[in-house]
């Protein structure tokens, strides 16, 4: 199976990764959620090549999750920004930095924190069910085929 085939797939993990299964999408997003907009930032921080950013971008954006906002007239130039379906990856964006951050120890200090945005103070991310508010780990759920 190729990864083109994997956006139909009825799977959402599957589907999920069509999406986010690369490694330079995952950093595009989530120098988007530290704040980067212009092209030129995401190069600078992320040291891609300018043919596989726009690639990478084009794909963001043609997927919905980016959209470009023009920020100068002459020449014309745009910015990058998170929309909606964007956004709402945020979360698991937060999750991975947290298991990085407990499975995956490092001997450098992590150049990211997840933070309150009201406050400033560090939080600790968790998964709970919507409905009881009850927090999900591989003890207390489990996925099923359908």
């Amino acid at each position: 199976m190729k990864w083109s085939d994997l956006d139909h797939d009825s799977c959402p993990v599957a589907r999920a990764m069509s999406v986010v299964g690369d490694r330079w999408t995952l950093l595009i997003l989530r120098e988007a959620f530290l704040g980067t907009r212009r092209f030129d930032g995401f190069q600078d921080r992320l040291g891609i090549t300018r043919h596989l950013l726009a690639e990478r971008l084009k794909k963001l954006e043609a997927l919905g999750l980016m959209h470009r906002v023009p920020y100068q007239e002459r020449p014309l130039r745009h910015e990058y920004r998170l929309t909606p379906a964007g956004r709402a990856f945020g979360p698991v964006m937060l999750m991975l930095v947290d298991w990085a951050t407990d499975n995956l120890p490092s001997d450098l200090r992590p150049p990211i924190r997840v933070v309150s945005h009201t406050d400033g103070h560090e939080v600790d991310p968790v998964v709970v069910d919507r409905t009881t508010g009850a927090p999900l780990t591989y003890e207390t759920m489990r996925l099923r085929r359908t």
